[in-house]
């Protein structure tokens, strides 16, 4: 940004030294190596149990399971709670997983030692009653692994839990604390690995935004939007679409967080959120286009929307803290809300990686009393929202970046300068 009083320097199209390799391996090009991060996740969580006054980390949450055990089956099995594994901090990875699924990966995942990847089921939430006995023979292995392997003393760190599994662990003598903060702070940093899969992953969505921009025009559904969207990311080799959002026209504000069947119509505002998997690595990413024209109204509230993740994007460089950024963004009474608690989610960051969700989180809400500080190698989305003066149209931006020594560096790529205009007349 400029010095106070002084316009913002005019910035070129959005550019990014960060590679987006491809999907497959190859002899000739050194891209992902997954040993090393695979052998990364696994000393990260070392450490952040090493700090922790937890003896052993018990993990329920699929994300989780797949930075601990670098295992994963499938979108059906997302938190199901039916699948979880153990770390201790003398042992190696544990992993309980759906049937079969334990014969395969001692068949395919060499780096679980195969006598710890075993069968497990703890009642499919609650459809095979808890008088089976399942969640009481989980709690017992569990205490007898933690015995075995010198921590019974110590408390055992849980992510999440069903009720029947966790009053059946303090039955068996251990003490249960939180461990999803312990997995948080191990999954904060990213190595090179990780920010290839997810430049990758965002270099998707760039593809997917050019089919956006030359199918969208008057007559076309947001739910259809979502079809394509979805259809092409599968195509280039996604593993999850979790979600696309499609919101056009009156639908925009406030934002409704879901699609709908409505039809775009000549001189629509339509926005559109891109959430997707690649090799577990997630997007969000979020571009804004007027349809055939652009009202005032409609630019106002993109150069507003704009303005702010410009602002907060040039702030962000290590050391800085996530309040400072929050301080930027307006209040929630500035833009037609009546709390932070009903804006969350509008003027945001968010860190990115095998969770949606991750550190940093910043808003209004949380960071002015709770900030964090921003670190070389963090991954985060940082997202604006600005309301129309037409009363119902919107702009929402978002951009990806990596946090690097000297500032940040953008994954997404896609135009987002200037309001984008679909199939000018």
């Amino acid at each position: 940004m400029g010095s106070p009083g002084q316009p913002a320097p005019a910035r070129e199209f959005a550019q990014t030294s960060i590679a987006a390799p491809g999907i497959i391996g190859v002899d000739w090009e050194e891209r992902v190596d997954f040993d090393r991060l695979r052998d990364y996740r696994l000393a990260r969580a070392r450490q952040a149990l090493d700090a922790s006054e937890l003896g052993a980390l018990l993990v329920f949450e699929s994300s989780n399971i797949r930075y601990l055990t670098a295992t994963h089956i499938g979108t059906w099995g997302y938190n199901k709670t039916e699948r979880w594994a153990l770390l201790t901090r003398t042992g190696e990875p544990w992993i309980w997983d759906f049937g079969s699924a334990a014969k395969n990966h001692r068949l395919h995942s060499p780096w679980l030692k195969p006598e710890q990847s075993n069968g497990g089921n703890n009642g499919l939430q609650g459809a095979i009653s808890p008088t089976s006995g399942l969640p009481q023979g989980t709690a017992g292995q569990i205490a007898e692994i933690m015995r075995d392997e010198g921590v019974a003393g110590m408390p055992l760190g849980v992510d999440v839990v069903e009720m029947p599994m966790l009053r059946e662990l303090e039955a068996a003598g251990i003490d249960v604390r939180d461990g999803q903060q312990v997995m948080l702070d191990a999954r904060e940093i990213k190595n090179q690995d990780e920010i290839l899969l997810l430049s990758q992953a965002a270099a998707m969505v760039d593809g997917v935004y050019q089919d956006i921009y030359e199918f969208l025009k008057p007559g076309v559904r947001e739910s259809d939007v979502a079809a394509l969207a979805t259809h092409r990311l599968l195509e280039m080799g996604s593993e999850q679409v979790e979600a696309i959002n499609s919101i056009a026209g009156e639908r925009c504000s406030p934002h409704p967080h879901v699609f709908s069947d409505r039809l775009i119509r000549p001189g629509d505002q339509a926005y559109f959120d891109i959430i997707h998997a690649f090799n577990g690595y997630r997007t969000c990413y979020y571009r804004t286009f007027a349809v055939g024209r652009a009202t005032s109204a409609h630019r106002d509230a993109y150069h507003k929307a704009r303005e702010l993740i410009d602002s907060a994007i040039d702030l962000v460089k290590p050391g800085i803290t996530t309040d400072r950024i929050a301080q930027l963004w307006p209040k929630a009474e500035e833009f037609g809300f009546s709390s932070e608690m009903e804006a969350f989610g509008l003027q945001f960051g968010h860190g990115l990686g095998l969770g949606l969700h991750e550190r940093p989180v910043i808003s209004r809400l949380n960071s002015l009393e709770n900030p964090v500080e921003i670190k070389p190698g963090m991954v985060f989305a940082l997202e604006t929202f600005w309301p129309a003066a037409d009363g119902h149209s919107a702009a929402r931006i978002e951009e990806e970046l990596v946090v690097t020594e000297n500032g940040a560096e953008l994954l997404t790529l896609f135009p987002a300068e200037e309001l984008v205009v679909t199939n000018a007349y």
